[in-house]
């Protein structure tokens, strides 16, 4: 049954793919202006234009062009930037990890901080409840940017217990990395683990008040284990199943984030790229953060059926 799961969900990654390439791909065609007049600046001639569009292929049809980049993207040639001629894979490759590193700090924060605070409020009714529900409140009426400058203010301006803004790279550095990466994870998930702790609160109390946990408990199973071994893990399913939502929220909000702590991620070079209307790096960076989410999204859906044999294909 899990062997149909994975096959079926594999069936849709290249149509999701090829629909989100095209959606893309047709939106940079529709931007106005030419890529040409953005690399020559205003003292472009009309025959200078006409060159380098000549050049970049922008006087092929659209049809043509379409279909010379998903041939080229299949074979794994993103093609090269318009800016400086460099391969838009090799772009991508440099940029890729400071931005997993922010996604990935970000999912950790909210899982972990999510979840606990979720449990702690459906075990808790009463105050440390309505303490929690007003905490998750503010997080998720906190604009991401706003929070990032408040934690930088506080904790590496004024106490100075982690550095302003210091990307390192996993491989130079570890610890470096880690203590770089840590404002920016927090105010990249604190919205994500409030969305994570209503859920898992809401789902814990629901799995809480179901009869077999009264039963457990009377047969003289431990508290302790009713709520890990068993209500945790039947609410953790529409949890899990929310994973892919908090994923792209997280993914799109890492732009502006990377954009406050001067990240080196693929949002920088995006942002710089839709401004100087370097299409090949939009497409690339685009494709590259769909297939990141796809991927996600089949792991989750693998995991769903895992914890979930109702959704297994009969």
């Amino acid at each position: 049954m899990m062997g149909k799961l994975i096959a079926y969900r594999l069936a849709l990654v290249l149509p999701q793919l090829a629909l989100v390439s095209l959606l893309v791909f047709f939106l940079t065609y529709l931007v106005p202006g030419s890529p040409a007049a953005a690399i020559l600046g205003a003292g472009a001639t009309p025959e200078s234009l006409a060159q380098v569009e000549s050049d970049l292929g922008l006087d092929q049809p659209f049809a043509e062009r379409l279909v010379d980049w998903f041939g080229a993207a299949l074979t794994g040639d993103l093609g090269l930037s318009y800016s400086n001629s460099l391969p838009v894979s090799d772009l991508i490759a440099e940029r890729l990890p400071a931005t997993l590193s922010l996604v990935g700090g970000g999912l950790v924060f909210a899982g972990v901080f999510g979840i606990l605070l979720g449990v702690l409020a459906a075990l808790r009714p009463g105050p440390l409840d309505r303490a929690i529900n007003g905490v998750t409140s503010l997080g998720l009426a906190i604009p991401e940017f706003w929070f990032g400058l408040i934690l930088s203010l506080v904790f590496a301006v004024q106490l100075g217990w982690v550095p302003v803004v210091a990307y390192t790279p996993l491989v130079e550095d570890p610890a470096a990395w880690f203590t770089g990466m840590i404002l920016p994870s927090v105010a990249l998930g604190a919205p994500a683990a409030a969305m994570v702790a209503r859920q898992t609160r809401g789902a814990m109390a629901k799995s809480l008040r179901a009869p077999y946990i009264d039963n457990l408990t009377a047969v003289g199973v431990p508290r302790t284990r009713v709520v890990v071994r068993y209500a945790l893990k039947n609410a953790m399913i529409p949890v899990l199943a929310s994973t892919g939502l908090t994923l792209r929220i997280l993914i799109g909000a890492s732009f502006v984030v990377e954009t406050v702590f001067a990240v080196p991620g693929l949002g920088e070079l995006l942002l710089h790229s839709v401004i100087g209307k370097d299409f090949p790096v939009v497409q690339g960076a685009v494709l590259v953060v769909a297939v990141l989410v796809i991927g996600v999204n089949l792991v989750l859906d693998v995991g769903y059926g895992l914890l979930d044999p109702k959704v297994r294909p009969q």
